[in-house]
């Protein structure tokens, strides 16, 4: 499958990097902290989603504030755990710096920490702190291809969370789906691949070409 595109927008945690044990030792040290048990989590959408989303579908509206700024203060000073999924760092490194971004549910300040830990320092990065409503609803997607001087018709979203993709798709754009977090029947996309290992691109003058293995 080959496609040509203006600009490419990847989702961070399971699309660039994996940052599963350093989330589970935060969120759990938290709960703790909070008396949120498992079952508590349960009832509520996790992945994909803002944790202010997450936080305030758990605990009383008068600790939310708190309780926010606690869960971001143990994430952002986590050290270790966070590595690069397969296919990353040799895409990222073919794409001009101004032909992508980095579109994520979480803050600026844990989007950069988490990046840097795995050796990726983006140019454009579009953050919870940049939008007022998060995926599934298509603001931070449409936001990140006008800061790109990009035309959403020819954007590409790299996601691993079906919330995700159906920002990607409101917004008008390609999707591609990585089955990193997700079987690959749960998630809806124009194309569904294991990781980024699958994905190749080459610049041209004024976009990019992008060749997705079978």
């Amino acid at each position: 499958m080959k496609i040509t595109a203006d600009a490419l927008l990847f989702d961070n945690d399971g699309t660039l990097i994996s940052s599963l044990e350093s989330v589970y030792r935060c969120w759990s040290r938290w709960a703790r902290e909070y008396g949120v048990t498992e079952e508590d989590f349960a009832r509520v959408a996790l992945h994909g989603r803002p944790a202010a989303e997450i936080v305030a579908d758990l605990l009383p509206a008068d600790v939310v504030p708190a309780a926010v700024a606690r869960i971001e203060q143990l994430e952002v000073e986590d050290a270790g755990g966070v590595v690069a999924l397969p296919g990353t760092l040799a895409l990222l490194e073919s794409l001009p710096a101004e032909r992508w971004a980095v579109v994520t549910s979480a803050s600026r300040r844990l989007a950069e920490a988490r990046l840097g830990q795995a050796g990726i320092r983006p140019k454009n990065v579009i953050a919870a702190d940049d939008v007022s409503r998060g995926k599934p609803d298509p603001e931070p997607f449409l936001l990140a291809a006008r800061r790109l001087g990009a035309d959403p018709a020819r954007c590409v979203v790299f996601e691993d969370a079906p919330v995700g993709l159906a920002a990607g798709r409101a917004a008008g754009m390609v999707t591609v789906a990585l089955a990193t977090t997700h079987r690959a029947e749960e998630l809806s996309a124009d194309a569904v691949v294991p990781d980024l290992s699958a994905v190749s691109a080459q610049a041209t003058d004024g976009a990019v070409e992008i060749t997705i293995a079978s």
